[in-house]
């Protein structure tokens, strides 16, 4: 019985194989035909709001970094089970930093489209887009993200726990102050403030309890949120402050 040659003898084989790399993927991997429903929801939605050109430009480019990545993701899971086809912790590693490049391309892709389609979903956004970094609501998910990116820096750094479960700071307990003290930042009555603080510290209190924190890795993590939040807020000040003055 002849062999199939091993590499494509012309162009229009090139082609073909890549199709069945798309369609075998796409087959065997639920997550990536979530990601195509999706990106034709998106792309059916952008023609019916018949938005600019620039704008179909960044979601194109966006669902198309998310299918790359979903399908480089495959690519590398079939190859590891190749090579080691019994349990290793490398083999582990190598699956979860690239469904963690999946991860990041879907949360990049989700941001794109909430720019891009936000102010023609919801009418009146358009201002708010447009200084998104001057209002306490922008400020506020600014300050999230980066509360977000320190803990992964910090629990990279102490390598203790699990992403979700343990580890030091406590992620939850960061993000919860941040909110809590941009609430208490917006101007909003004494009460929701203190209730918003309340709250949080309530979810801290339950990492707490549940035994996933120590009482040090819940209070880091609240400093942190705190801390974060407050040197936003006080760089957007210096900052209007500055254009104010000149």
């Amino acid at each position: 019985m002849k062999k199939p040659p091993i590499k494509p003898a012309n162009w229009l084989e090139s082609v073909n194989c890549a199709i069945e790399g798309v369609l075998w993927a796409t087959r065997s991997q639920r997550h990536l035909r979530w990601h195509f429903l999706a990106a034709m929801a998106v792309l059916v939605s952008a023609f019916l709001l018949r938005i600019h050109l620039f704008e179909l430009i960044l979601l194109t480019f966006a669902i198309t970094l998310v299918l790359f990545s979903e399908l480089v993701n495959t690519a590398l899971e079939a190859v590891v089970d190749l090579v080691s086809p019994d349990f290793h912790p490398l083999a582990k590693q190598a699956k979860d930093v690239a469904a963690g490049a999946v991860l990041v391309a879907s949360i990049g892709a989700v941001v794109v489209g909430f720019f891009t389609l936000g102010h023609h979903l919801f009418p009146g956004v358009d201002s708010v887009l447009g200084r998104l970094p001057e209002t306490p609501g922008g400020i506020a998910a600014l300050s999230v993200v980066l509360v977000v990116i320190v803990v992964v820096l910090a629990k990279a750094r102490f390598n203790k726990g699990t992403p979700l479960h343990g580890g030091l700071p406590s992620g939850h307990s960061a993000v919860a102050f941040s909110i809590a003290t941009s609430v208490a930042l917006a101007g909003v009555h004494p009460a929701i403030a203190v209730l918003g603080i309340m709250l949080a510290g309530m979810v801290s209190h339950s990492r707490l309890l549940l035994g996933i924190h120590t009482l040090k890795e819940v209070v880091l993590g609240a400093v942190l949120g705190v801390v974060v939040t407050l040197v936003m807020n006080s760089l957007a000040w210096l900052v209007g402050y500055f254009e104010a003055g000149i």
